[in-house]
C-alpha cells in the first residue's frame, strides 16, 4: 500500500514490510531457535516501550505459528471427520472472520499513514501482517473443503445455530430475558466492526488524535473477533478450527491489554462517530 511519503508499504512475496522507522523490528521467521532466544532475551532487558512492543509481536507470531501447525496437523489427524458443508459453522466462521480481519488490516494501514509514533506503527504492522496471514488460512480452508468463498446465507447465521451441547445461539448484542445462553439476531452487524463513519473518522484524523481513534476502534474490533472465536468453540469438533479460534483469543486478548495501556497514555478513548 502506498504511503503518504511515497515509499512502498509492501515487500516481495506479498508480505508487509516496515520502513526505515521500523528497522528494529526483527522477523522471527528469519531466525533459528538460538537466534530467536537471544533476540527475546535482549529485548527483555531493553527499557524502551518499543522493545516491549516487539516482544508482544514475537509472542503473537508464535501463537499464529502454532495455529498454522494445528491446521496442518488437523488435516492429517481428522481425515475421518466429515468435510464441513457450505452452511456449517466452520464455513460461516471462515467467511465472516475473513471479512472481520480485512477491516482490521484496513484500519491498521490507515493509522500507519497518519502517525509517526513508532509504537503505534509497530503495532499496526503486526495487526496487518497477522490478520492478513490468518485471512489467507481461512480462505484456504474453504478451498480445501471445496466450498465457495461467498456466503449462501446472511452473515453471522452460524452464530444462531445450537452448540454441540444443545444450548441456544450466541449473542453479541444482549441477553434474552430468561435465556441461559444469549441469542444472536441474524442480520445484525458483526461484533466489533467499525462503521463507515468511524473509518472516515480515522481517515480524517492525524497524529495523537488518529492514534486514539485507532486504538479505541481496534480494542472494540479485537473484542468482537474474540467473541466470534468463543462462539465457534462450543459449536465444532474440527481440530484446525478449534486451534485457530484459540490462537485468535490468546493473541487478540494480549493485544487488547497492550492497546488499553497505550490508549491510557494518550488520554483515553475518544467518542466515536455512529
Amino acid at each position: 500500500m502506498p504511503r503518504s511519503d511515497g515509499t512502498a508499504g509492501e515487500a516481495s512475496g506479498g508480505r508487509l514490510a516496515p520502513d526505515a522507522r521500523d528497522a528494529e523490528l526483527v522477523d522471527p521467521d528469519l531466525l533459528d531457535d538460538d537466534e530467536l532466544d537471544a533476540h527475546i532475551a535482549a529485548l527483555e532487558h531493553a527499557p524502551s516501550n518499543r522493545s516491549r512492543i516487539v516482544l508482544a509481536v514475537v509472542a503473537i507470531i508464535a501463537v499464529v505459528a502454532a495455529a498454522a501447525i494445528g491446521f496442518s496437523a488437523g488435516r492429517l489427524s481428522t481425515l475421518a471427520d466429515p468435510t464441513p458443508t457450505t452452511t456449517s459453522v466452520e464455513a460461516g466462521f471462515s467467511r465472516d472472520m475473513q471479512i472481520h480481519h480485512t477491516q482490521g488490516v484496513e484500519l491498521a494501514m490507515i493509522v500507519r499513514d497518519r502517525t509517526d509514533d513508532p509504537a503505534v506503527r509497530t503495532l499496526a504492522y503486526d495487526i496487518a501482517a497477522t490478520q492478513g496471514q490468518q485471512s489467507g488460512m481461512l480462505y484456504d480452508w474453504l478451498v480445501q473443503w471445496g466450498l465457495p468463498q461467498a456466503e449462501s446465507e446472511p452473515s453471522m447465521t452460524w452464530m444462531t445455530r445450537p452448540t454441540l451441547a444443545g444450548a441456544p445461539g450466541h449473542d453479541h448484542g444482549g441477553s434474552t430475558p430468561g435465556a441461559t445462553t444469549p441469542t444472536h439476531v441474524v442480520g445484525e452487524p458483526m461484533p466489533g466492526l467499525a462503521t463507515p463513519a468511524q473509518v472516515a473518522q480515522l481517515q480524517a484524523a492525524s497524529g495523537v488524535e488518529a492514534e486514539r481513534v485507532f486504538l479505541t476502534l481496534m480494542i472494540a474490533h479485537h473484542r468482537g473477533a474474540i467473541e466470534m472465536a468463543e462462539a465457534l468453540e462450543p459449536r465444532t469438533t474440527n481440530g484446525p478450527a478449534l486451534a485457530f479460534a484459540k490462537a485468535v483469543i490468546v493473541s487478540q486478548d494480549s493485544e487488547i491489554d497492550l492497546m488499553t495501556g497505550m490508549l491510557a497514555q494518550r488520554g483515553g478513548p475518544v467518542p466515536l462517530a455512529k
